[in-house]
Order: structure tokens, then sequence, then C-alpha cells
């Protein structure tokens, strides 16, 4: 059985249950516009750069601002966000994150992180999965947003390996295109309907090892 040379997870909704925060941020910016913002708005934002989210929400309201404008409330946003994930902890870890993340470890398959989030390291510290990471890519690194590939290129660069032999692991449609372009194989996690794409879909990494992913892919010598 081959394994992977790494794995690149995406981080909100993949590895930790962040999105009701950035639900709750970016929501809370919305009302102070008067722009109506649901649920089904914030799945729109899975995978999605802050400067994108934040048009995304404008676009909602039919809002044309000054980039001035626009700055002052993405670090509005993002300083409520902050305020939110300092309480996160281990148990903010979705189901079969840490064990499969443990399992690759264990492996010697790299373990890197690939999120559009400025505060990824952040989270990852808070948590206490920042020690099981061999690279992180985030916000801070890239200058083109999912769909692009760039992060998880980006990633895989980082510790010199082919995408062909790796694997991300995506919640949003977005990631799963941005992995495909790349030349990854990619599991989704969550809905099929929305992760058709993937070559994989399982609702969570809970059970998930090693052998059942490359047993899904195909890659048995």
């Amino acid at each position: 059985m081959r394994f992977p040379a790494a794995c690149l997870f995406d981080m909100d909704g993949v590895i930790v249950d962040s999105a009701v925060h950035h639900f709750e941020a970016w929501k809370r910016l919305a009302d102070a516009l008067s722009i109506p913002f649901t649920e089904k708005d914030n799945e729109a934002l899975k995978g999605v750069s802050r400067v994108d989210s934040l048009e995304y929400i404008l676009g909602l309201g039919h809002l044309v601002l000054d980039e001035a404008t626009k700055v002052k409330l993405m670090d509005q946003k993002n300083a409520h966000y902050l305020r939110l994930i300092e309480g996160m902890r281990a148990k903010d870890i979705l189901p079969g994150a840490k064990e499969f993340i443990e399992e690759c470890k264990e492996a010697g398959v790299a373990v890197i992180l690939g999120s559009s989030s400025r505060n990824a390291q952040m989270v990852l510290d808070n948590v206490g999965l920042a020690p099981l990471f061999d690279a992180v890519v985030d916000g801070n690194h890239i200058t083109l947003s999912k769909p692009d590939p760039e992060v998880f290129v980006k990633g895989a660069q980082a510790m010199n390996v082919d995408p062909a032999q790796c694997v991300v692991f995506e919640d949003a449609a977005s990631g799963v295109r941005a992995g495909k372009a790349g030349g990854f194989a990619v599991v989704g996690l969550g809905d099929e309907a929305v992760l058709g794409e993937a070559d994989w879909v399982l609702p969570t990494m809970q059970g998930l090892t090693l052998e059942r992913l490359c047993t899904a892919l195909g890659w048995v010598d």
C-alpha cells in the first residue's frame, strides 16, 4: 500500500470547529451595516479570503465602499473573531482529526496546513495541535484565494513533495477545486452534494485511517 508523501489540511471545518466564530463575527459586521446575513450566506464564505468575504457581504447589501472603509471593517471583524477564538481548546478539534494526524506523523507522512485564515497559527496553538504540523501555509503567506491552488502548492513546496503524491482535506467546494487544480488527490469532508468534485467524500475524519484512505483512493500496490 502506497501512503501519501503528505496530507494537507484546511483548518476551519476540517480540523477545528471555528466556522461558528466566523459566522458570529461576520454577522455582527453585517448587522451593523443593516445587511441580512444568514448561515446559508456564511456557507458561501467557506475557504474564501477575508477580502472576498467582505465583498460578498457588501454585495448582499448592494453597498459600495471606499478601500479605507473596507480595511477598517475587516479589522473590526478580525478583532471580534480573535476575541472569540481566544477560548478555543482541544474540545474544539473535530472528530477524528487529531487521531488521523497522529497516525500520519507516526507513519512518516508529512502534515501540512493549507488555510486562507490569517489566524491559523493561533488556533493551532490554542487547541494544542501546532507541534504535529511540519509546515503551516496560511493567509499571511499567499496572495491568491481558493479556488486558486496557491496555498496547497506552497504547502507541498515547503516539504519538497510532489502534489501527485499528496492528499488535500477540504470542507469547501472552493477548496476542493483548489486541490484538484493543483494536481492533488482531494478528500471532501461534509456534504457530497456540495463536495462532489472530490475524489472521496466523508462526513468527518472520525474512524479514518491511512489504510482506509489509500484503499478509497486506489493507492494500493
